[in-house]
């Protein structure tokens, strides 16, 4: 069965490799169980799905009130994370990390952690959360920022969103913005 185990980098993080039971017909993966995770209240879920064209890259995003879980249900994505909580035995800590549909992984990210994909072909990427969409708590910091220096390896220049490309850098975040 699937248990998942905490990143050596980062505090708090989760990475769940999954069991694949496969035969001729096709393939079963169990996704998420919420025993995985007690720390989170798992009351308020929200499911969403993003869909990425090979090349777009996504963030650096981060919350103060919201825990990110991740599976790519089809491509690869290579995950930048950084750790933002002050109070946390690995602030500061960086990992870069490959996600695909071939060697299923789920990824719990913790509230203050900077996280984004890069999509290294197109992708489907399903994640729950457990807090509504809240505007106010979907704050970013810059992805190619040389303070955080996380290492991409990109194979070719991303395609950003208006907002992501906008992102301010980690010295210029206001205060009161960072986690606590």
């Amino acid at each position: 069965m699937s248990q998942p185990r905490e990143s050596a980098e980062i505090a708090d993080l989760f990475i769940v490799d999954m069991d694949v039971n496969a035969d001729e017909r096709g393939r079963f993966i169990e996704v998420f169980r919420k025993e995985w995770f007690p720390q989170p209240s798992w009351k308020k879920l929200q499911w969403s799905r993003s869909e990425s064209k090979a090349g777009v890259l996504r963030g650096l995003h981060y919350h103060r009130r919201q825990i990110d879980y991740w599976h790519c249900v089809s491509g690869t994505l290579r995950v930048g994370l950084y750790d933002l909580r002050p109070s946390s035995p690995t602030r500061t800590n960086k990992m870069v990390i490959d996600i695909d549909q071939e060697n299923p992984r789920g990824l719990l990210i913790p509230s203050g952690v900077a996280h984004g994909f890069y999509a290294l072909t197109d992708l489907l990427l399903n994640y729950l959360v457990d807090n509504y969409y809240d505007g106010s708590d979907e704050l970013g910091v810059a992805w190619d920022d040389p303070d955080i220096d996380l290492p991409w390896e990109l194979p070719k220049k991303p395609i950003l969103s208006p907002r992501d490309s906008n992102n301010v850098r980690l010295r210029d975040i206001p205060q009161g913005d960072l986690p606590t």
